[in-house]
């Protein structure tokens, strides 16, 4: 017997050119560099290796007029990053992209979860 999918959901993605300036797993990475102050700590929390991390950084950057991540060499503490103020409003407007599109179709993704093979 199968067993029921998980609820479908939809994922919003943004292009620029070739590369996609903002989807979920780059919202993520922004949201946990916010969380942990760190670019290696944030990839470390998603499953990601460090080399990922930048490679997604660097795929926003050239999307964006201008960088969304502030990166900052420490003393005894170490360094660090911080989401610059483009950053913050891309990571916030994203995720009120999502929300919004999600409330939009909540009754046709329902339809369509119960079209759905059990």
């Amino acid at each position: 017997m199968a067993q029921n999918p998980s609820p479908v959901r939809i994922r919003i993605r943004s292009s620029a050119g070739e590369l996609f300036a903002m989807g979920p797993g780059k919202a993520d990475l922004l949201a946990a560099i916010l969380a942990t102050g760190s670019i290696a700590a944030a990839g470390r929390k998603l499953g990601m290796s460090y080399q990922k991390t930048r490679q997604l950084l660097d795929e926003m950057n050239q999307c964006f007029a201008s960088p969304l991540v502030a990166g900052f060499k420490g003393g005894a503490q170490g360094g660090g990053a911080q989401l610059t103020a483009v950053g913050r409003e891309a990571l916030e407007r994203y995720r009120a992209m999502q929300a919004r599109a999600e409330t939009a179709i909540a009754e046709d993704l329902e339809a369509f979860q119960r079209l759905l093979a059990r």
